[in-house]
């Protein structure tokens, strides 16, 4: 092993990490140190160090032998090894490949490729290979919203050869999915009722001004269809409501993200005469 650091600490984590919270920490600090995105000088051995803390951490067998007997159970030099096949680690082939990552021996695809999508085309959609990547055909789906949400089956016809494309559910827009021929890369349409950040949808939804001051009971749209809610009475312009769980699915875990209703009060722009004598009313009595 060549580090001497605790390997939950080169993570950010504490000892009682899960195997979600350590594929997390990993992916962010791969992201973050990969030498062909970061320029920094101790870029590499940084990455290198990293990827042995996430070979050891994300074997349930090698973390257990870690966990009991820390640095010394690998005493034998079993740490990172460029040029080897890290077990569990989706850099390793990056490196024993020269940077040509090949999807049916990672994911054992046939055919129409069962599940290419996968953690490093997720994070560097560019050509991460640094110029050692040789070109590949290039191209672009253009996809609903609802779509990419829930995901998809397309194909394309690369050759004269038809090849589906397996859209993950939650894919945003830049990600990338590489094949050994080619790559392809996703256009997301808008939506005119959800707005994304990242995982979570934001909705606005307009209710009448009466509603926001009486209360009552209304429907929202929601990624699953109408919904119904109570409002609360006197609710205030621009009120938020979380609701959790209901947002987009993350890429590779059954995580979702929130969907937040923002109200938007509906304020008439003409009013009657006795409307008026009303209002005035009320705000003598309020």
């Amino acid at each position: 092993m060549s580090t001497t650091r605790d390997l939950y600490d080169i993570l950010g984590l504490q000892k009682t990490a899960s195997a979600a919270e350590i594929k997390s920490a990993y992916r962010k600090l791969a992201l973050k140190w990969h030498p062909d995105r970061n320029k920094e000088k101790d870029a590499t051995e940084k990455f290198k160090e990293i990827n042995e803390a996430y070979e050891i951490l994300s074997s349930p067998e090698k973390k257990s032998k870690y966990d009991q007997f820390g640095h010394a159970a690998f005493g034998g030099g079993t740490g990172y090894n460029p040029n080897g096949g890290a077990s569990g680690n989706p850099f390793s082939s990056y490196y024993s490949t020269g940077g040509n990552i090949n999807f049916e021996d990672l994911f054992g695809g046939q055919g129409g490729f069962s599940d290419p999508f996968d953690i490093f085309s997720s994070f560097f959609g560019g050509n991460a290979g640094g110029g050692r990547r040789p070109a590949k055909p290039h191209y672009t789906l253009k996809l609903e919203f609802m779509d990419a949400v829930n995901g998809i089956e397309k194909t394309i016809v690369h050759e004269g050869k038809q090849y589906t494309v397996k859209v993950p559910a939650g894919i945003e827009e830049g990600n990338r999915i590489r094949y050994n021929e080619f790559d392809v890369s996703f256009q997301i349409k808008t939506s005119p009722i959800f707005k994304r950040q990242g995982y979570d949808v934001i909705v606005n939804h307009e209710i009448p001004f009466t509603l926001a001051i009486l209360g009552g009971e209304i429907e929202v749209p929601t990624l699953e269809g109408n919904t119904k809610l109570r409002i609360r009475p006197g609710t205030q312009p621009e009120s938020v409501l979380r609701l959790t769980g209901k947002g987009i699915k993350h890429l590779q875990t059954n995580r979702h993200g929130d969907l937040y209703i923002r109200f938007v009060i509906k304020i008439p722009s003409k009013i009657s005469s006795k409307q008026k004598d009303l209002l005035q009313k009320f705000e003598e009595l309020s």
